[in-house]
């Protein structure tokens, strides 16, 4: 009975280390082709018969061009590379009632007849052209050369110039003056020389004549120092608007490169840091009818001299009240011209302006105004360099352009005569993409109406009203409608399984048709988890959305690891096949060998709406970590996970998390794996940072409370630190600098493991391997028995 018992045990031993082996760092870690290939970038032809995208079924070093016929769909060819060069580029300027397409190519304005299928060269210019558009009168183009705007006219043939644009200083045209002494010799010599005096004469009679009878040289715009970008004509053609740019001398770091090719440390001219002067952005109104250019004036708009409400944590130091200085992106006009909307953008984020503005004087009408003490940001709302979801609705008198005013990103109308706004859809959920039918009746829109990590494709009526779902796969639909609207090509994925293609009819209800299958047998050889999505509650009472792998009951140690996502402003408990795929296969390993993962949307997290968005505000480090502390608590008290036996890892923001957790929450994370990570927010970018802690000369308190590097003192546990040396994005001088506050402190329960190739995101597999070893190898030494 005894040798029974042994041989079942030594039996099911067995069994489990058959079992853990399924999965190795060095299968998983491998380059990603050995999963399969997989679609991306998916788009259609012009007549919405035919499907291209990305592909790699052969193996190469990088992906191709493939289609599919909708009406041979099991059929997938490669593109050759005579209709790559022939397909219409996806800028391509539509006419109102989407018959044509024009478009710049290699110094060419083209015509494209959607109803022939035909191109025609309008002009050929041999030299950059682009940003060609229709006009009002749709018989005439405009487009950008040489930072000047000029039309064609079809009717006509022909192509004028419309600005007279240039960059420097105008010329001076009179002489410079003389002094007193140099004008009493001149007129002296003038008189005492009679030929000298008889030349000058004539001299002046020639220039007087030339004078006379030459033609008036256009009205000209002098840039000085300052860059023209975003140039464009209005639609009845009398205003031209662009940007003027003056762009700041700020100091950039340097990382070095101690593996170049050359044998010699080079040197790479990398980002500034948080806190430097940003750019100055004007927007310009080139008046073509008085031959004048004037700025738009933001002075009128409310708030502008608003002071952020953090400021109330300095009491001992004087606040300027001034205008803020503004990022202005547009004018988007109506299609008529008769209406210009412009986007406002306060440098520090605080703020967005949606104003209507006088073309004739350069001022600003405020429609909406969007504030947020924290920043302004949200799906569709973009920031300063725009990126915003904004358009016009097809009567030429409401705009439409979302906005988290309801704690949700949602979509509005606004009529632009009378001010009135109007929230077209609503909920405890989030809008995107959202795009008028071809007809006008109807809007298409994804939303997470069914679930934060969940993705489908709605109709709704053009003036709001009941959201009607077009997409029925769990998971996320990532849609692309064809140009006729009568198909949608969409990218699908589920937790455990990569994107393939589909195709669907554009109806309510329709079957999705299965166009790719991209998984290697070797990948399908193993049964990839579909994690849980469990909420958990944290110390505050809020619920938190967390992705829970189980390991089986036989396989249980007692012992859990943390995952934490990076970029902050992102979403990983969700319902498709995540970013973070090598690290969803890892939490698959560790799952085998016995540890329960737990993957949090901690707040700060994309998917969630504005609340959870902004908990960070000032304080990076506090409930984005106490929600760690708080998922580690669910797992001791509903998975039996020991008190001393749990992990942390991520990279980037997860692993200035991780950082945060080792250092202030030792009584609750035994061992981390800090991978890529900030230790010091002052020495960040600005465009992120300065949003979520503002500047750290004006609130230095947010910068500390929210940097490792104050608090590595209370290192206890075991930690791992992981940084590429090449890293333009978290510089390798972050982990420099706290291996140096390490030391001094006198801890030597540290590691760090360096990769000299490597940029923030790994790219050798050999890399990848080598950081996944050590990070499991931190967990089984330091967690297990």
């Amino acid at each position: 009975m005894k040798r029974y018992s042994l041989l079942l045990i030594l039996s099911l031993f067995s069994f489990q280390s058959i079992y853990a082996q399924n999965l190795s760092v060095d299968q998983i870690m491998q380059d990603p082709k050995w999963m399969g290939n997989f679609p991306s970038n998916v788009s259609w032809d012009e007549k919405g018969k035919v499907i291209y995208f990305n592909y790699n079924p052969e193996n190469h070093p990088g992906d191709s061009l493939y289609k599919i016929h909708i009406s041979n769909p099991d059929k997938i060819e490669k593109v050759g590379l005579s209709e790559q060069r022939n397909r219409i580029p996806s800028n391509a300027h539509s006419n109102k009632g989407k018959t044509k397409k024009i478009f710049t190519q290699k110094g060419d304005l083209i015509l494209y007849d959607i109803v022939k299928d035909e191109k025609i060269v309008l002009v050929s210019l041999g030299e950059g052209i682009s940003n060609a558009k229709f006009l009002k009168n749709e018989n005439r183009i405009s487009f950008v050369m040489n930072s000047n705007i000029y039309v064609f006219d079809i009717d006509k043939g022909k192509l004028e110039r419309t600005t007279f644009i240039k960059s420097g200083e105008k010329p001076k045209e009179s002489e410079p003056s003389l002094s007193q002494k140099d004008e009493w010799l001149k007129n002296d010599n003038r008189e005492l020389l009679g030929v000298v005096r008889e030349r000058e004469e004539k001299k002046e009679e020639t220039k007087s004549y030339l004078e006379a009878t030459k033609e008036t040289e256009p009205f000209t715009f002098y840039t000085g120092k300052k860059v023209v970008n975003n140039l464009q004509l209005s639609p009845d053609e009398k205003f031209v608007t662009f940007s003027l740019i003056t762009r700041a001398e700020n100091k950039r770091t340097i990382v070095p490169d101690y593996s170049h090719i050359s044998g010699y440390t080079t040197e790479i001219n990398t980002r500034t840091k948080v806190g430097d002067d940003p750019m100055k952005v004007e927007m310009a109104i080139y008046n073509l009818d008085k031959d004048t250019v004037y700025t738009v004036d933001s002075s009128k708009l409310p708030g502008i001299k608003d002071l952020p409400d953090y400021v109330k944590d300095y009491p001992d130091k004087e606040w300027e009240e001034k205008e803020r200085e503004l990022v202005l992106t547009g004018p988007y006009f109506s299609s008529d011209g008769k209406y210009a909307v412009v986007n406002g953008y306060s440098n520090d984020n605080k703020d967005r302006w949606i104003s209507l503005l006088d073309l004739n004087t350069g001022e600003l009408k405020n429609l909406d105004r969007q504030r947020d003490e924290a920043w302004i940001a949200g799906p569709g709302i973009g920031g300063s360099w725009g990126n915003a979801v904004f358009g016009w609705l097809p009567d030429d008198k409401n705009i439409y352009f979302q906005s988290e005013a309801s704690g949700y990103s949602h979509l509005y109308i606004l009529d632009v005569r009378s001010g009135t706004k109007r929230q077209l859809t609503k909920g405890i959920f989030e809008v995107f993409n959202p795009k008028i039918s071809n007809d006008g009746k109807f809007w298409y829109l994804t939303t997470s109406e069914v679930h934060p990590g969940e993705r489908h494709l709605y109709m709704m009526p053009i003036n709001g009203g009941p959201l009607e779902k077009l997409t029925t796969m769990t998971g996320n639909n990532d849609v692309s409608l064809s140009p006729d609207e009568k198909n949608i090509a969409i990218l699908y994925s589920y937790s455990n399984k990569p994107w393939e293609l589909f195709l669907q009819a554009n109806e309510p209800g329709a079957e999705p048709k299965q166009l790719t299958e991209g998984l290697s047998d070797e990948f399908k050889a193993y049964d990839w988890r579909d994690p849980e999505l469990i909420t958990f509650a944290a110390q505050d009472g809020t619920q938190v959305p967390a992705r829970l792998y189980k390991p089986s009951q036989r396989n249980r140690n007692g012992a859990a690891v943390i995952f934490v996502h990076g970029a902050g402003y992102l979403q990983n408990v969700h319902k498709w096949w995540s970013s973070y795929f090598r690290e969803y296969m890892f939490h698959n390993l560790l799952t085998d060998l016995g540890y329960t993962v737990l993957d949090i949307d901690y707040r700060g997290s994309a998917g969630y709406g504005r609340d959870w968005r902004t908990a960070i505000y000032r304080h990076m480090g506090g409930l984005d970590l106490s929600d760690q502390v708080d998922g580690a608590k669910y797992l001791k008290e509903n998975h039996n996970v020991q008190e001393d036996k749990i992990g942390i890892y991520g990279g980037s923001y997860g692993g200035f998390i991780t950082l945060m957790a080792l250092f202030n929450e030792a009584e609750t994370f035994t061992s981390g794996a800090a991978l890529r990570s900030v230790t010091d927010w002052a020495h960040y970018n600005h465009g992120y940072t300065s949003n979520i802690l503002n500047e750290p000369f004006n609130d230095p308190i947010a910068y500390k409370r929210s940097s490792p590097i104050y608090f590595a003192d209370g290192l206890q546990g075991n930690l791992l630190i992981a940084h590429g040396m090449l890293d333009v994005n978290v510089h390798f001088q972050d982990v420099v600098r706290l291996a140096q506050i390490l030391i001094e402190l006198g801890k030597d329960n540290w590691e760090m493991a360096v990769y000299p190739v490597e940029d923030h995101g790994f790219v050798e597999p050999s890399s990848w391997t080598d950081e996944y070893k050590r990070i499991l190898k931190l967990f089984n030494d330091t967690l297990l028995d």
